[in-house]
């Protein structure tokens, strides 16, 4: 389901497309600051699509109220999100 030109641009050419934040957040794994961000309390129909690519992502009628400061989805379109996992904020205690 990738959008016309997902993964098939340079860096360079993201750089000229994206503002330094969104260009932080996608292709340097970053996030935005709490309540910072346009989409928080949006709440439109429609589709929210990638800002590097094209791609559509979520429909609206996913979207939640996290309460957190940043937009929450519960599923994304089939097919066009990858998640991984990352340790570096996880806690481990000693047994």
């Amino acid at each position: 389901m990738a959008g016309p030109g997902s993964l098939r641009k340079s860096e360079e050419e993201l750089r000229a497309i994206l503002s330094p934040e969104q260009f932080r957040i996608l292709r340097q794994k970053g996030t935005e600051y709490p309540g910072k961000g346009e989409y928080d309390k949006l709440f439109e129909e429609g589709l929210y699509d990638c800002a590097g690519c094209g791609t559509p992502l979520y429909k609206s009628t996913t979207k939640f109220n996290s309460r957190r400061g940043w937009p929450a989805f519960y599923a994304g379109l089939p097919g066009a999100i990858n998640s991984s996992v990352s340790s570096s904020h996880l806690l481990f205690l000693p047994l």
